[in-house]
């Protein structure tokens, strides 16, 4: 595994094995380690890129973070450049997934294939009720320390449900956010901006997707409702849903099951999302 801190915004990239690249982003309050259990599985068959994103994991806060998604397109376009890549195919969860989707439109000449998991994408996205009450000034700052660590010790752990594995990867998710000053950066991250205006232009963009795409979605998530991924599947035009019987962070829970469904999806070869393999993959729908 090559770890390295790209020249470009500072962001930090893991890049593991061979053959065709893929370009994984994370959401929020993640790192790239959320696909390390994927990309373990991938690796011998595509180049398997992953990057941190501002405030996250090992790459530094900036002022504007994810409510600029302009600019983080462009830190990404720079990654592509650096790494000589000619297209690849780009692999977005929760808000991830609005980066992909505007990297997609912007730079569709550079992308073979889109799938995106728990697609936070629609304005009408309700952030989970502990970070909207991180969100609210004065209250944000006041409850802060009791919000982190409900969060991280009681939320998170009940996310690996006992798997000890998993402690590692919720260790490093945690790592920006400890120690005395660590609430306060949840809470700075998570006042990215409001759904309604970050999230405002996507709905348009979707019909313009062309690639081939994939859309994944838990049916037991409790943050990001069902018909977000319905809504996605209905408006751009090449593309399919699968429902797994599974919660929101599907790279942490079902590695094994999303690296499978990854893997077959891209290299089908076709021009479209295989309705055989469709109706073969979902689990529920």
């Amino acid at each position: 595994m090559r770890k390295a801190q790209t020249p470009c915004d500072d962001m930090f990239l893991l890049s593991r094995g061979t053959g065709d690249p893929i370009l994984f982003l994370h959401g929020i309050p993640t790192s790239c380690q959320l696909w390390s259990g994927v990309i373990e599985r991938m690796a011998g068959q595509f180049t398997c890129l992953a990057v941190d994103l501002p405030g996250l994991g090992r790459t530094a806060r900036r002022n504007r973070g994810f409510g600029e998604i302009s600019e983080l397109v462009a830190a990404i376009e720079t990654i592509r450049i650096r790494n000589k890549v000619d297209k690849w195919h780009i692999v977005g969860h929760d808000a991830g997934c609005a980066i992909a989707v505007h990297y997609a439109h912007e730079h569709r000449e550079h992308v073979s294939r889109l799938a995106l998991l728990t697609p936070s994408i629609f304005p009408d996205l309700e952030p989970f009720f502990l970070f909207e009450m991180l969100r609210k000034p004065l209250l944000g700052e006041m409850i802060a320390p009791a919000i982190n660590l409900i969060f991280w010790k009681l939320v998170m752990r009940r996310v690996h449900d006992g798997d000890r594995a998993l402690d590692a990867m919720i260790e490093d998710f945690h790592a920006p956010f400890a120690g005395p000053l660590g609430a306060w950066r949840l809470m700075s991250l998570l006042r990215w901006g409001c759904p309604t205006d970050v999230l405002a232009s996507i709905p348009a963009l979707l019909p313009e997707l062309r690639m081939p795409t994939l859309i994944m979605h838990g049916s037991k998530d409790p943050a990001v409702p069902e018909c977000f991924a319905t809504r996605a599947s209905q408006l751009i035009p090449n593309s399919e849903k699968v429902l797994l019987d599974s919660g929101h962070f599907l790279p942490m829970n079902e590695p094994e099951l999303i690296a499978s469904s990854l893997s077959r999806f891209l290299l089908s070869g076709s021009g479209s999302v295989p309705q055989e393999w469709i109706s073969a993959t979902t689990a529920a729908d």
